[in-house]
């Protein structure tokens, strides 16, 4: 199984990530894993931090000549402004603040976590509470991608809604289309839409307000069997939504057509069974259920739609709050912040989507090295062409049919 654990505050001193249960020889370069990170920056109306946040990556053990041990890897992402700016506000040292924050936000852990935790500063909480610590979830993530690649699975996103702006989705986008994803500035793959989120931003920026959005994550060759419908831990969709949910001020997951299936009558709420004598393949031509039935992966596309609320930490305070020294009405104190964050949680919904295909995945095939893993995963498909019961896409490698319709 693969697991992983991360540390570290937003302005501490560093981010630490350890990934277990990685097979040995999986390739992995500082170089690959600071592509995902870049990735996170992306989007426009994205905070001044962006502009200096530079992810210096430090391999810290696990790996050898570019190659995985089998042991745990670790992995540093340092705060370039620790030194600049933090060493005496973030000291693990003993001390005191310069100032405590006593003027929690609402929508935020502030308060929660200081009648939580019995602290009287809010920084105590938020700093571990920020999103900065995706940064650590993306590096985690990137390891994941990499053993799923060995395997025909990619994993991809892409901005639908910001605010009130929606794309009509007609198509999921491929693993080619993900270049074209990422050079727009909202990671948005119609331009007319694209324009109209831009402006809404601007807009929103201009009053000191924020917004909120979703995105599609889609998992293209995932072979049919990932999961389990024995145990209510081991289904995929439901670890999907764990994970997807636990990403900072996201507040909605659904899989496949989600909400709008339950609209629907039964008759036309599933995706209907054909089969295939020429290949010998069962196909679905429509992804209503996310590429999930009773738990398990079914051969189809994995679809997920992640919905994110505004950033509560507003450019122009304005959210009622009290403060917890004198116990009279405030305002929230500010941290820098975006506007709008949806593009790059649609990096950090890949890393989670990743993480929890590649557990599942090692559950699935096993092995101690990337080669053991790949044979017996080989040997799976084989089993399937001699029984057939997958879509054709997972034997084709994660080669999807591009412009394939998604009845949603």
């Amino acid at each position: 199984m693969l697991r992983y654990l991360t540390a570290g505050e937003s302005h501490g001193q560093s981010l630490v990530v350890i990934v277990e249960g990685l097979p040995a020889g999986l390739s992995v370069t500082v170089e690959q894993v600071g592509a995902e990170l870049a990735r996170r920056r992306l989007g426009y109306g994205r905070g001044p931090r962006m502009r200096f946040e530079a992810d210096e990556l430090v391999l810290l053990a696990g790996v050898r000549h570019g190659r995985t041990l089998g042991s745990p890897v670790a992995i540093e992402i340092k705060n370039s402004e620790w030194e600049r700016k933090w060493t005496t506000e973030m000291s693990p040292a003993p001390g005191y603040p310069a100032k405590k924050l006593t003027k929690p936000r609402p929508g935020h852990a502030d308060l929660a976590g200081m009648l939580k935790y019995g602290f009287d500063d809010a920084r105590d909480v938020l700093e571990r509470a920020s999103a900065r610590e995706t940064a650590a979830r993306v590096v985690a993530g990137a390891l994941a991608k990499a053993l799923l690649s060995e395997i025909g699975i990619h994993v991809l996103s892409h901005v639908v809604q910001i605010g009130e702006v929606r794309a009509e989705r007609s198509t999921i986008p491929s693993p080619q289309d993900l270049e074209r994803i990422d050079s727009s500035e909202v990671r948005c793959l119609e331009p007319e839409v694209e324009e109209r989120m831009i402006a809404a931003i601007k807009a929103a920026a201009k009053v000191g307000d924020s917004l909120g959005g979703s995105v599609e994550v889609v998992a293209h060759g995932v072979p049919v069997g990932l999961g389990s419908h024995v145990h209510w831990d081991r289904k995929l969709d439901s670890q999907l939504a764990g994970a997807l949910m636990s990403i900072q001020a996201v507040k909605a997951v659904s899989i496949g057509a989600g909400i709008e299936v339950a609209r629907r009558h039964g008759s036309d709420a599933h995706d209907v069974i054909q089969f295939d004598p020429v290949t010998g393949h069962y196909l679905r031509p429509t992804w209503l259920s996310g590429g999930i039935e009773g738990g398990i992966s079914n051969g189809s596309p994995v679809v997920a739609e992640v919905w994110m609320k505004p950033l509560a930490t507003l450019n122009r305070p304005v959210l009622e709050t009290v403060d917890t020294a004198t116990k009279e009405s405030a305002l929230s104190f500010k941290e820098r912040t975006d506007v709008v964050a949806v593009p790059a949680m649609g990096v950090v919904a890949e890393a989670m989507v990743a993480l929890v295909l590649a557990n599942e995945a090692t559950r699935k095939f096993g092995g101690d090295s990337i080669a053991e893993l790949i044979r017996n995963w080989e040997g799976f498909l084989g089993h399937l062409s001699e029984t057939p019961s997958a879509v054709s896409e997972s034997e084709e490698h994660g080669a999807p049919e591009t412009g394939s319709v998604v009845d949603v």
